[in-house]
């Protein structure tokens, strides 16, 4: 047997509908025998706190070992994994094909479909996962939507709090006063032809954060790719099911990926690529619904056809040359490759793609901002989410760029959140509501 592998993992399809993927038991000898493996390596300590809190409970435990933890007590460890996949893809030695076949995120997204199976999910954390209800709501009523959930409103964040469970100081994300997809429909660019690139075209998927909370993330894309001589669709079929498969409601994660792979599939016939402009939701699309529903033929073929937005202007810049007309920023650039773009496992195209423009200095932080998609706005995870998030923020910090950005805009918030922690100075990049290095892009091009 060997003691570490150097192949690149590999996964296998997540097997939700057998009976013995929800099997209590069976379950709990797969956790017993994984955190056995992880408590003798102690490789991912200083990744999410799933590991410090499986290590604590190990050596706090009457034999020090596995064997003598309840399995009542493993449920702390199970929530606090974000399912940002690092130590499947960059820390673990023992993942598949490794003897050991120990894959960490989806272990703990099996214990998480348990919990929801029995009920164990509470209930308002699942409605908060209804995103299209959600974002669809908050636009219609945007000023109302935005005041109400802004930090520092101490009237209504206080009691959002007590009945959601949501961190009263938690940046939350704004809302359109129009949908991505309504605006893009009556903002169209012109399609630079002289550009090398130009014959290519492309359907962007809006995901839920552009369609109801930046809408400008969309925009900007689209007026980038058309300099580029890009011709291009921007559609909204639903949601990647990214927040319901964190809580383990992997029946509606199945039914999203079906219907919306459905749709952008007549696209791929039509010889588009398909871009998407968030990391999660890249990575749902190529990666985690294959595994999901390996059956549906229309997800393979997405996944085939699927660019995070960084990596499609990256394949642009490499293939035939992007077009003329970047110019230097105003200031420098402080990028943070998000957890999702890493598990990609295309490199760092945000850096790569910000490199492009002229006479600006990109600072890269690879690691982890300690966000984790909803995990890091609930109350009882908020503080642990800066606490992991903090390097990152310290980072930023001594960058002090102008910009600051990250191809996870949720993170983007965060990070600024745990930089005004740090010594209570406002963070340079507080004066301008740039997320997405797509948008810098946009703006070099327009300077």
């Amino acid at each position: 047997m060997r003691e570490g592998s150097l192949e690149a993992p590999t996964r296998h399809p997540i097997p939700w509908k057998d009976p013995d993927f929800i099997d209590e038991q069976k379950l709990d000898d797969e956790l017993r025998r994984a955190f056995d493996i992880c408590h003798g390596c102690r490789r991912c300590f200083n990744l999410c706190d799933s590991f410090p809190r499986l290590f604590d409970l190990v050596d706090e435990s009457e034999s020090g070992e596995v064997d003598s933890v309840k399995s009542a007590d493993f449920k702390p460890v199970i929530d606090a994994c974000t399912l940002c996949d690092l130590c499947f893809m960059v820390k673990c030695p023992y993942v598949p094909p490794h003897e050991f076949d120990l894959d960490f995120p989806h272990l703990m997204l099996r214990a998480r479909t348990v919990q929801f199976k029995k009920g164990q999910i509470p209930a308002v954390e699942n409605q908060l996962t209804k995103t299209d209800r959600n974002g669809a709501l908050g636009c219609s009523v945007s000023p109302l939507a935005n005041w109400a959930t802004r930090c520092g409103n101490n009237l209504t964040r206080p009691a959002l709090q007590a009945v959601t469970g949501v961190h009263k100081d938690a940046a939350l994300p704004a809302f359109n006063a129009t949908r991505l997809s309504k605006q893009a429909d009556k903002n169209i660019p012109t399609i630079n032809e002289k550009a090398p690139a130009f014959g290519r075209k492309a359907v962007i998927f809006a995901t839920c954060t552009g369609e109801f909370n930046n809408a400008d993330i969309g925009l900007a894309a689209r007026k980038v790719l058309a300099q580029n001589g890009v011709e291009t669709e921007l559609v909204y079929p639903g949601c990647c099911g990214m927040p319901q498969f964190e809580h383990g409601d992997l029946e509606s994660v199945a039914k999203s990926a079906d219907k919306v792979a459905s749709e952008l599939a007549e696209w791929v016939d039509a010889g588009y690529d398909v871009i998407s402009l968030v990391a999660s939701c890249s990575l749902m699309l190529k990666f985690e619904w294959p595994l999901l529903v390996p059956e549906n033929k229309n997800v393979q073929r997405l996944s085939q056809a699927t660019f995070d937005i960084s990596e499609y202007v990256v394949d642009i810049s490499r293939k035939e040359g992007l077009a003329e007309g970047l110019k230097a920023l105003d200031g420098d650039v402080t990028i943070h490759i998000s957890c999702h773009s890493r598990a990609q496992n295309m490199g760092q195209k945000g850096a790569e793609l910000l490199k492009n423009i002229p006479d600006t200095q990109v600072t890269v932080i690879e690691r982890c901002s300690g966000h984790g998609g909803s995990w890091g706005v609930m109350k009882d995870n908020f503080d642990v989410a800066l606490k992991v998030g903090k390097p990152v923020a310290r980072q930023a910090a001594k960058a002090a760029t102008p910009y600051l950005v990250s191809e996870c805009p949720l993170a983007r918030e965060h990070i600024i959140q745990g930089m005004e922690r740090l010594d209570g100075d406002t963070p340079p990049a507080t004066a301008n509501s740039f997320q997405h290095p797509i948008q810098l892009m946009a703006l070099a091009y327009k300077s």
